[in-house]
């Protein structure tokens, strides 16, 4: 006799929308990546019991009241940080963490630089509209120096952040860009940063189409892709343009440019490895000044590196075996001062 086992019936786009009026301007570019992650989540082959959405505050916060799963709306800047009691806690579950440029970069780039440093096992989506759209418009860290806003009616100060130097720098083992234009892009993306064990860092150029429309229309519009958007792809040489007639290149001081595939060479195209640990996705990630110069898009950095559940099972682990299970309530029950041997 043969045991048989009931699988779970597969899921559909249907299955993963919660029974919420989506409320989001009309045009948001938040409507395409929401419909992005619900169509992928069938393919993924997780289930909604098991799938977390975790979000801080701003118009990208919204998204877990449309995903028909767990999820937790937190405070502003707040969502790597639960998401890491979360990952910790629950490491069978899989976990996501929605923010925008603002929410993230500003009230919670602490959060966000030391959940990507320990290398917590959750996949990270970060919405830039380069502004804030929640509040009405004011500049966030990820605008333009000089951008006019109610909040800076002189134009803006300052340096605005690079999120993926910044999560390259954090050392996050996945960082990756893709935008809102383009559902196919998105979703590979996605999948890509769910598939890797550890922190995976996703920046998403969104419209804002009230507070900041276009901002990054030079880049996405469907006429200007070709030409301004450089596909990253592990093993290939990076190249772009309608004929793939342009490419980057390591000039003689080190640095990258942009040049003409037929005025170099073939060979002297660079060839991307995102598993190359010792600076190259930085560079690439530095070689874009602003929305208005071609952009590398992609997946920027994909390394291994021990998951921060996992290392610390492991040394709970070690310790119970060298001293025995510890007691809790003996311990504070002991008095005001205790020993650490």
């Amino acid at each position: 006799m043969t045991d048989t086992i009931d699988l779970p019936p597969p899921t559909t786009r249907k299955d993963w929308s919660s029974d919420q009026e989506v409320r989001w301007c009309p045009g948001c570019g938040d409507y395409s990546i929401l419909a992005a992650v619900q169509l992928l989540m069938p393919e993924l082959d997780v289930r909604r019991e098991n799938t977390v959405f975790v979000s801080g505050i701003g118009c990208a916060a919204r998204f877990p009241y449309y995903m028909n799963t767990y999820g937790l709306h937190g405070i502003h800047g707040r969502a790597p940080a639960i998401a890491t009691g979360l990952a910790m806690a629950r490491p069978d579950l899989d976990v996501w963490v929605i923010g925008g440029d603002g929410d993230m970069l500003s009230i919670g780039g602490n959060h966000l630089i030391h959940a990507l440093r320990r290398n917590v096992n959750f996949t990270l989506l970060m919405f830039n509209n380069q502004i804030y759209g929640l509040t009405k418009g004011q500049y966030s860290p990820t605008s333009e120096v000089g951008k006019v806003t109610k909040s800076t009616p002189f134009g803006s100060l300052d340096t605005p952040f690079n999120p993926i130097s910044l999560a390259l720098g954090a050392e996050a083992t996945f960082v990756a860009r893709t935008h809102d234009m383009d559902r196919h892009h998105m979703m590979e993306t996605f999948r890509r940063a769910h598939d890797h064990r550890g922190a995976a860092f996703v920046e998403i150029y969104q419209n804002c189409n009230v507070f900041n429309d276009g901002a990054f229309e030079p880049l996405t519009a469907k006429a200007n892709r070709d030409d301004m958007l450089i596909p990253l792809v592990h093993g290939e040489p990076i190249r772009f343009g309608n004929e793939k007639e342009k490419g980057v290149a390591i000039n003689k001081s080190g640095a990258l440019e942009i040049v003409d595939v037929a005025d170099v060479g073939e060979d002297n195209i660079l060839v991307h490895d995102e598993q190359h640990d010792r600076g190259l996705g930085f560079m690439l990630s530095r070689l874009a000044r602003n929305p208005h110069d071609p952009t590398p898009i992609g997946v920027f950095r994909a390394v291994d590196r021990p998951e921060y559940s996992d290392a610390t099972s492991q040394q709970l682990a070690a310790a119970q075996a060298q001293k025995g299970p510890g007691d809790l309530r003996a311990l504070l029950h002991s008095g005001a001062t205790w020993v650490v041997d």
